[in-house]
């Protein structure tokens, strides 16, 4: 199954096609002139849905029919447990299946209606071979003991997917939002909220309400008038106007409401710089390990999962399932002083018993 979609001018996706393929058949549904919630049941029952990064095609059914899969399985996710980092559709069907799909029609104007031969005919090639990619992926994995990891990745991705959009957590997609403590923290948390759910009430890019620069640099100074507000770096005459100014300046003096995060939802930056040469040792043999294991590393883990595990985060992908097994039990085994981190005769790093 695929969707086409565009998104740059609003805040929710809007459908343009639904493809769908089975064993024996494949049908393009056109969303513009059909109710597709008959779909839901589908996407509720037992079958298992095959995809390639499925993030935004989850947010199109959820918008479409009212509901996300049930069970889903991502060629993508999939394949960087095999080594390959984000595969494009076209790169895992050169792999696979030995051919690329042309790219030609990708990025045409997929609203406009009659669709073209060519669009019908790209639209169509996406999902027309998903299954055996699905099939040839399942039997190498399940061989190398990574099919229930991958299985696992998948419904851990249909689980954020399905939530990613909740306003009280849109701080967490600002970058440097993720540093900021104390009055700071809280500001940016409650603008943030405020910028989701004002995007989503007019339907436009949550930047064009207000941009990230403008929702840091306000959470830093907290205003509490238009003319403060006038002074912070990233608002112009736009943001200074009727409802806009208003949210933003309530929703600053509301910020010491909210309700404080659960312990280590988010680590000082202070506390971050004390674990940085530690960090930086750990992602060198993770990454190794990666490489050594034939599996994409930002899968096994990125730098803010092993600053996570690092930090004792008992939120950290890395404290629980197969990521745990294979990086956070040696970790934890590292950071009690009972290994260390050596090099072997050879350069690469390896973990040894501890001899202190």
């Amino acid at each position: 199954m695929d969707t086409e979609f565009h998104r740059e001018r609003t805040y929710y996706p809007k459908a343009a096609l639904i493809q769908i393929a089975w064993p024996g058949g494949l049908v393009l549904l056109d969303p513009l002139e059909l109710d597709l919630a008959p779909l839901a049941a589908l996407m509720e029952s037992d079958a298992l849905w095959v995809m390639h990064a499925a993030g935004q095609d989850i947010e199109v059914f959820q918008r479409v029919c009212g509901t996300a899969p049930r069970h889903l399985f991502d060629t993508q996710l999939a394949a960087g447990f095999k080594g390959m980092s984000s595969p494009s559709l076209s790169a895992l069907h050169q792999h696979e299946l030995g051919f690329k799909l042309s790219k030609g029609d990708r990025l045409t104007d997929w609203l406009a209606r009659p669709l073209t031969e060519s669009q019908m005919e790209y639209a169509a090639s996406d999902v027309a071979h998903l299954l055996e990619i699905h099939d040839r992926l399942t039997t190498e994995l399940d061989e190398r003991g990574r099919l229930a990891w991958a299985v696992a990745e998948c419904e851990e991705l249909l689980a954020r997917e399905t939530t990613r959009r909740i306003p009280e957590d849109a701080w967490r997609r600002i970058k440097e939002a993720r540093s900021l403590s104390g009055r700071a923290h809280l500001v940016v948390r409650s603008v943030a909220a405020w910028r989701e759910h004002r995007a989503a009430e007019m339907d436009i890019p949550v930047r064009h309400v207000l941009p990230d620069l403008a929702v840091v640099a306000i959470a830093q100074k907290a205003p509490a008038t238009r003319e403060a507000l006038k002074k912070i770096r990233g608002v112009d005459g736009r943001h200074l106007k009727g409802e806009t100014a208003e949210g933003i300046l309530k929703a600053v003096a509301t910020a010491a409401d909210l309700p404080p995060l659960e312990p280590g939802d988010y680590r000082k930056q202070g506390r971050q710089r004390d674990l940085r040469a530690a960090v930086t040792l750990v992602s060198a043999w993770v990454a190794q390990l990666a490489r050594d294991l034939e599996m994409d590393p930002a899968l096994v883990g990125t730098r803010s999962d092993i600053e996570a595990l690092v930090g004792n985060d008992k939120g950290s992908r890395m404290a629980h399932g197969w990521r745990h097994e294979l990086v956070g039990e040696p970790v934890e085994e590292l950071l009690s002083g009972r290994t260390a981190l050596a090099f072997d005769g050879e350069g690469e790093l390896v973990l040894v018993p501890h001899k202190g």
